[in-house]
């Protein structure tokens, strides 16, 4: 039997360079303007009501047709302050652009995500002055835990309202799934660090790194500590396949090869199989299999449990990962994995239907050659603290009310490792902001965010 063919720099300089530049380049002026033109600058706007942070998009679309920029650049950041990232990377297919009732008369609707795009880069480009001032210090003390989107939503608007932010996270750098989780392609030239930069210099934050809660810092001393915390931690397990040989070389989780590939100084140093096989039907089974494909793999398969129109990875996703070379397979399920000679070398499936709302298996099988197998099927909270045992959960996940609250006393939670969302970005920075507003009125103060929709939907 063959050896595994593993091995990094299968590429050119040249075509690394290519296949990890922007994805979808930012629209020209002239673009843009044209762009902006197309909007009906709609009263009571259905695209506010189906952004998840409630941005005045008309608003902020006709300052660009009137060539302001910092003034739509504003408009887009009061209410989300990671518009930059946002407009990269939100499926606003199915959120702002769905909603936009250009869709009712053309197929086409106004390109909202390159319009916010092209305004916050702008704006980043030249900052000039700065856009927001604190307000007068309170004397109060918040702990953010977490320094994702989520976390650092809830710490800026926090110290906006004059609250002292202490700030913990794990790694060595901020940022969350916006630094680790998200295809190279769609955030280049080190954009994620400067959006946070940028956020970090409103004043009032400090941030300590190498902090894991449940080892150098727990919840009921941060608790004891400050005069309110905020859990931003996201999700950090992963589910498991259930095989004995899932552990073997060639077997890895998607994330970490997302996240492996974000920290590469050279892409032409991370190692990819010839042939990839990918467990899962979401963004980041996406973001695997098509960055697989861009470092040289020659075959790279998703293969999903149901049927596409099932997957969780929005048809965008999926029909750029078709674009890109990838191959899906659905109504399939993984029940083995040939590991001969110590490594994985290929991926037994068993072909599975729907009776009535359950998968189950018609009898046939197939097999796929692989020299990687990336896990992709989703991730689980991971509360590592002994001192949280108490902290009531709700389907794996920390329960919260509609201002981010949890079962403990001056402790809220926001993002993934919350219940009740559909674990996007731009709702973790909702999640956020609202629990600052919460959390300020909780501390005394009688201030509301006027702009947000001030709770969090009701999950379904």
């Amino acid at each position: 039997m063959p050896l595994p063919d593993i091995k990094p720099g299968r590429l050119s300089a040249c075509q690394y360079a290519d296949n990890f530049s922007d994805a979808h380049p930012p629209l020209t002026h002239v673009q843009a303007l044209i762009e902006a033109e197309r909007c009906y600058y709609c009263f009571d706007a259905p695209c506010i009501n189906a952004c998840p942070t409630g941005i005045d998009i008309p608003s902020f679309i006709r300052r660009i047709s009137e060539d302001n920029l910092r003034g739509a650049a504003k408009a887009i950041l009061e209410a989300n302050v990671f518009g930059g990232m946002c407009a990269r990377v939100c499926p606003t297919e199915v959120l702002c652009e769905q909603a936009c009732v250009r869709n009712t008369n053309e197929d086409k609707p106004v390109e909202i995500g390159l319009l916010q795009r092209h305004a916050t880069d702008a704006y980043f480009g030249s900052p000039g002055a700065p856009m927001f001032k604190r307000a007068e210090s309170t004397g109060k003390r918040v702990a953010v835990v977490g320094a994702g989107p989520a976390g650092l939503s809830c710490a800026h608007r926090a110290a906006m309202l004059g609250h002292e932010v202490t700030l913990f996270e794990s790694r060595t750098k901020p940022g969350g799934l916006n630094e680790y989780g998200l295809a190279s392609y769609k955030t280049v030239d080190g954009f994620a660090q400067k959006e946070i930069e940028w956020l970090l210099s409103v004043g009032g934050i400090e941030i300590r790194y190498g902090q894991s809660l449940g080892q150098q810092v727990v919840l009921n001393g941060l608790q004891a500590q400050y005069d309110a915390v905020f859990l931003g931690i996201g999700l950090g397990g992963v589910n498991a396949l259930g095989l004995a040989s899932e552990t073997a070389p060639g077997v890895g989780n998607a994330i970490e090869f997302i996240a492996g590939l974000r920290q590469a100084g050279d892409y032409a140093t991370v190692p990819v199989g010839r042939r990839v096989v990918v467990i899962g039907g979401g963004m980041t089974a996406v973001d695997a299999a098509v960055q697989s494909r861009k470092l040289g793999a020659q075959e790279v398969t998703i293969v999903y449990r149901r049927d596409q129109p099932r997957m969780p990875a929005s048809n965008y996703e999926q029909e750029w990962a078709q674009h890109n070379g990838v191959t899906i397979r659905t109504w399939s399920v993984l029940k083995a994995l040939d590991t001969t000679l110590g490594h994985v070398q290929g991926a037994t499936f068993a072909e599975v239907h729907d009776i009535n709302g359950r998968l189950e298996m018609t009898g046939k099988h197939w097999e796929l050659a692989a020299d990687n197998v990336l896990k992709a099927i989703g991730q689980t909270l991971l509360l590592a603290d002994p001192t949280a045992t108490t902290l009531a959960l709700r389907s794996g996940r920390i329960a919260v009310d509609d201002e981010g609250r949890t079962s403990w006393e001056k402790v809220w939670a926001g993002g993934d490792c919350s219940f009740g969302g559909r674990d996007l970005t731009v709702e973790a920075v909702e999640h956020g902001k609202i629990a600052a507003y919460s959390i300020d009125r909780a501390l005394g103060f009688a201030r509301h965010d006027t702009a947000s929709k001030r709770t969090r939907p009701t999950p379904a």
